[in-house]
């Protein structure tokens, strides 16, 4: 087979393991991110040549500039490495006739209306929501349903964005003042609960692997109320583990991922007890979540991506010997540029977060005891010598 040749497009750092297994596996890759990420330390011996924009926000000016480099250049498949370059990809693949998911397809994998829209087909259960653009319908919902609600972007990530209100009055307050933005947002039912998100790899429809996870507190409550992110592999003996994995397999078979990595949510209602589908994505999920589940399983989210991008045409892929192990990951915004993290000695300890003004550990035991004590400990240790205020969760869980 012809070695293929991929653009990846990263308007965010991150996705150097899938730039590595690419080359790795013979392919020639090129990598199109923007002006300001330049300077970010990118594994440049993996990559074949490196091309910059101001943005990506001008779509005609992107598809003209990756015109320009096909002109010389044969792309084979042009993959977004961040979430809000999914859609930024199905548009190039679309106009340029590149395999891999279209707009349409994508906006399944984006657009948090489109999804809950596709979930209620689908007969997956999912909070009470409403489009924005057609008031009635808002009327109707907000007397139907009871409150609080959440008023949330269609198309931003994590929690960012998403206002809590606790009356109809609240709700219309946020609604006018979205102005024209209006149909660009929804409302939905808050269903308070646990927050468990589900990381997997899909191969021609089927989900392959599929690691269950449990976030320490909802995203919303720390992006909204501040504090310290953390979340940790489900216990393999857990009731919930095939519910969770079942209704994960709904959405990606049902939305048509066909291929590719998924970072999907849901929330145990404290309420009812059942799983309610929150989001998913097309893309490895954020905040070490890959070193996390490598960590626990030996599976790099990254790398098996690259592995099955290739392997989309010829087929072949098989997945690594996994490990059965646990993992968890702590990080917070520091209240000093280079946190001292000396004093975490901890030998389950197999990375600590290289990033600015923010403190973080990844860590592995063999026991999900053991994960939990060391999290309970961080979590303290972190909130009273280091925490600062938790900045939106798209710079840090996603």
């Amino acid at each position: 087979m012809t070695p293929l040749t991929f653009l990846c497009l990263a308007s965010y750092y991150k996705g150097d393991r899938f730039l590595q297994r690419c080359k790795q596996e013979g392919c020639t890759v090129y990598l199109l991110t923007v002006e300001k990420l330049l300077g970010a330390p990118w594994p440049r011996g993996e990559i074949d040549e490196v091309f910059a924009v101001p943005s990506f926000d001008n779509r005609l000016n992107l598809s003209h500039a990756v015109a320009y480099l096909m002109r010389t250049r044969r792309i084979d498949r042009i993959v977004g490495l961040d979430d809000f370059d999914v859609e930024v990809a199905a548009d190039l693949r679309e106009h340029f006739g590149v395999i891999g998911h279209g707009e349409s397809a994508a906006r399944l994998f984006r657009d948090k209306l489109a999804m809950r829209t596709m979930a209620r087909a689908l007969s997956v259960r999912i909070p009470d929501f409403s489009a924005l653009h057609h008031h009635a319908d808002v009327t109707a919902f907000l007397a139907r349903t009871p409150g609080p609600w959440l008023v949330k972007p269609r198309g931003d990530a994590s929690a960012a964005g998403i206002v809590k209100c606790h009356t109809p009055d609240e709700v219309w307050h946020r609604v006018h003042g979205l102005g024209d933005a209006q149909s660009s947002h929804l409302v939905e039912q808050m269903v308070p609960g646990d927050l468990y998100h589900v990381d997997s790899l899909v191969d021609n429809g089927r989900v392959l692997f599929a690691e269950v996870n449990a976030y320490w507190r909802p995203l919303l409550d720390v992006y909204q109320g501040g504090g310290v992110y953390a979340t940790r592999t489900l216990a393999r003996n857990s009731p919930d583990l095939a519910k969770l994995r079942a209704a994960n397999e709904a959405v990606l078979t049902g939305f048509g991922l066909g291929c590719g990595a998924s970072h999907t949510e849901f929330m145990k209602s404290h309420a009812d007890g059942e799983f309610y589908f929150i989001e998913t994505s097309c893309r490895v999920g954020g905040a070490e979540t890959a070193t996390m589940v490598e960590a626990a399983t030996g599976v790099n989210l990254w790398s098996e991506w690259a592995r099955l991008e290739v392997c989309r045409v010829a087929g072949g892929y098989k997945l690594p010997v996994l490990k059965q192990g646990y993992g968890g990951v702590v990080i917070s915004l520091a209240n000093t540029e280079r946190p001292d993290t000396s004093a975490f000695t901890d030998p389950e300890i197999v990375s600590r977060l290289d990033l600015s003004n923010h403190i973080g550990f990844v860590v592995a035991a063999e026991t999900a005891q053991r994960v939990e004590e060391l999290l309970t400990s961080y979590v303290a240790r972190i909130q009273r010598d280091f925490a600062a205020v938790m900045p939106p969760l798209e710079t840090v869980a996603d």
